[in-house]
């Protein structure tokens, strides 16, 4: 194996693929990352067996070749190199990287101990676009269960057809619903229900999350596989590759309620302000309390301590119908709800005082975030 290439390209690509890498002391091959040339690319693959990445970057080929290299120490070396063309050859389990007057030599291991990547690229497809998809992912994923009890809800549950994809993740105390619409690209034969593991869903939105272009997804039994395509070319850049968690998700729309006794329209800045401040009142429960009046159009948000003390604050409301209410709720999952919500104005839907409050922005109804009440013994 010999190529040259810019420092900047490779850099990159290992800054990103490195953290795909797995810890295992029964396979420490899953350690490193394979560094594979052919003509005109130079690939470079990590997984950790639940996840793998290809990454394929435009190189100057003279020799194609292979080798498994310490994901970390290979990082970290082409990291601290200037922005400069590399030399890189590869002899047996040996690579020479050479770079401004700099060298080294790197033992690693033979490519065929390297494990292979189950790329599926046939099948059902459909394509959406990179930006649009990772931060539908973004506003749901932060609420998937850590559990491995039930693995189901350890991880994002996607409904996708053609034209849209309910995306939903809740640990049973709350939930996140984010409504995508398509526009109909791909070949999807049929609609297609799967759960990604949490873990899998975070390295999509960090490979893919800042990119403009569009994504491919294709869709097999036990796995999806995220492609995207290089600018010069009609050739594959990144190609993302994940298991599927096994399961049925639950009937999460059993819990969203049908209709509210009260709904609120308030400033999100305002509350969040008011919740935090409530917050350093709420002992070890988290507890806060919420009281809302129609009559007065006012929020009391409120929360006691036996050790600090207790809390009062009441904000104006922008429009309150229906029934006065008071509820209690974990003061963490309030504002998790809120941080995902775009736009300043956003309402809040109780079901008396026992039922789940619905947040979601006021002028927009494609995310809604459900959060059950504290219940009062």
């Amino acid at each position: 194996m010999k190529i040259k290439i810019l420092q900047e390209k490779i850099n990159e690509c290992l800054s990103n693929i490195e953290r795909i890498t797995g810890k295992d002391a029964t396979l420490p091959i899953l350690g490193n990352i394979l560094v594979k040339a052919e003509k005109n690319f130079l690939n470079l693959l990590a997984t950790n067996l639940e996840t793998g990445v290809v990454w394929r970057i435009l190189s100057k080929t003279e020799e194609e070749g292979s080798v498994a290299l310490p994901a970390q120490a290979f990082s970290s070396f082409i990291n601290s190199l200037p922005n400069k063309s590399i030399d890189i050859s590869v002899d047996g389990a040996l690579m020479t990287v050479s770079c401004d007057g700099r060298r080294s030599v790197f033992k690693g291991v033979l490519a065929d101990e390297f494990p292979a990547l189950p790329i599926n690229t046939e099948g059902d497809l459909l394509t959406v676009g990179a930006k649009e998809f990772c931060d539908a992912l973004s506003q749901a994923v932060g609420f998937t269960s850590i559990s491995t009890v039930k693995p189901e809800i350890a991880g994002v549950y996607l409904a996708i057809s053609k034209e849209a994809a309910k995306i939903v993740a809740t640990d049973s105390f709350r939930l996140g619903e984010k409504t995508l619409q398509f526009d109909g690209k791909g070949s999807m034969s049929q609609a297609h229900a799967i759960i990604l593991p949490q873990r899998a869903v975070r390295e999509i939105i960090a490979l893919f999350g800042s990119s403009k272009t569009d994504l491919k997804i294709y869709f097999s039994p036990n796995q999806i596989t995220v492609e995207m395509m290089m600018e010069e070319m009609e050739q594959p850049k990144i190609q993302f590759v994940t298991r599927l968690i096994e399961g049925e998700f639950p009937d999460y729309q059993a819990i969203i309620p049908s209709k509210s006794s009260l709904r609120v329209v308030f400033s999100k800045k305002e509350f969040v302000n008011h919740i935090k401040s409530a917050s350093l009142f709420s002992a070890k429960t988290s507890e806060i309390g919420l009281k809302v009046s129609q009559k007065t159009t006012s929020v009391k948000i409120y929360s006691q301590s036996a050790d600090l003390g207790e809390y009062e604050g009441e904000m104006k409301a922008l429009e309150v119908e229906g029934e006065d209410a008071t509820v209690s709720f974990n003061y963490k999952f309030l504002l998790d709800g809120l941080g995902v919500l775009n736009g300043d104005k956003c309402v809040l839907e109780l079901s008396g005082d026992d039922g789940p409050g619905v947040l979601r922005s006021a002028d927009k109804s494609d995310f809604i975030y459900i959060v059950m009440p504290i219940k009062k013994n």
